[in-house]
């Protein structure tokens, strides 16, 4: 395999040497200081932990719900991208600067924000709860924050492809005799879609390791409404390493399975579409 490529820019080596320093220091060696404090317990030990049934309902709860979100903002984020690009209208850039929010906002103040709103006699929260719709301290509750928390993340990756796009293209199926959905099936959303996954990873990564935001909002009751990650703070706090370590191992596993599973799929359609060779 060719490792250096030909570049009309000098210091390919210097550059590959820092960027793969710079990797293992932020990346790969806190993750393997996370395994090797894992490989202190025996198998027996480490599954008993990873096993029980309440740290097995916060896996569902946690991958479930960032799944969910990611798939609500896989939509959503597509049609507010679309709306910002193709649309003039008054007050678009306030609207641009708002999806940022998410971004710049703590967390934690996300959390409590969305809790005050939607709380049984919140703003919003109350008038819901009469029609039968609960949606603070349930996992309904959860959803919501890690859908507003990874809502930019769609859009920011959809929006400049939409930019770039040629409406010449559009134009030409259109005269052509091909209907709304045909141009955006066949034209628009093979262009987009490579963008529209990322989005949809970056999301759901997002999602998975979110903190600050749902534990205001989640109730975090037992089997209902707890996450994986304030279940590792629980461990923490009771001086439990170990157990937090092997907890964090199998999050880090399955959520390394999803992403790959996600950029294969990612490489696949590339590939399809002739982009990659």
């Amino acid at each position: 395999m060719k490792f250096k490529q030909s570049s009309v820019l000098p210091g390919f080596n210097l550059s590959l040497g820092y960027s793969l320093l710079y990797l293992s220091l932020i990346v790969l060696l806190p993750l393997a200081a996370l395994i090797s404090k894992t490989l202190g317990l025996d198998w027996a030990t480490f599954w008993a932990i990873v096993s029980e049934p309440r740290v097995v309902a916060t896996y569902k709860v946690t991958f479930g719900a960032s799944l969910i979100a990611a798939l609500i903002n896989l939509f959503v984020g597509l049609l507010i991208a679309w709306v910002l690009v193709r649309y003039p209208f008054p007050g678009k850039r306030f609207i641009d600067a708002l999806v940022d929010l998410p971004f710049a906002l703590p967390t934690a103040v996300a959390g409590i924000a969305l809790a005050t709103l939607y709380a049984p006699n919140g703003v919003l929260g109350e008038p819901l709860e009469k029609l039968g719709i609960k949606i603070a301290f349930t996992p309904l509750g959860i959803v919501l924050a890690l859908t507003f928390i990874t809502l930019p993340f769609v859009v920011r990756t959809v929006q400049p492809v939409l930019e770039d796009m040629e409406k010449e293209l559009e134009e030409a199926a259109s005269s052509l005799g091909a209907t709304r959905w045909q141009i955006f099936s066949k034209v628009i959303l093979p262009t987009i879609f490579p963008a529209l996954l990322t989005g949809f990873t970056l999301a759901f990564a997002r999602a998975i390791g979110e903190f600050g935001s749902v534990i205001f909002i989640a109730g975090n009751m037992p089997f209902k409404s707890e996450i994986t990650p304030l279940m590792i703070i629980s461990k923490l706090e009771q001086y439990d390493y170990l157990g937090a370590t092997a907890i964090a191992v199998v999050m880090l596993a399955v959520s390394f399975a999803l992403l790959l599973l996600i950029n294969g799929l990612q490489w696949w359609m590339a590939k399809r579409l002739g982009r990659r060779k």
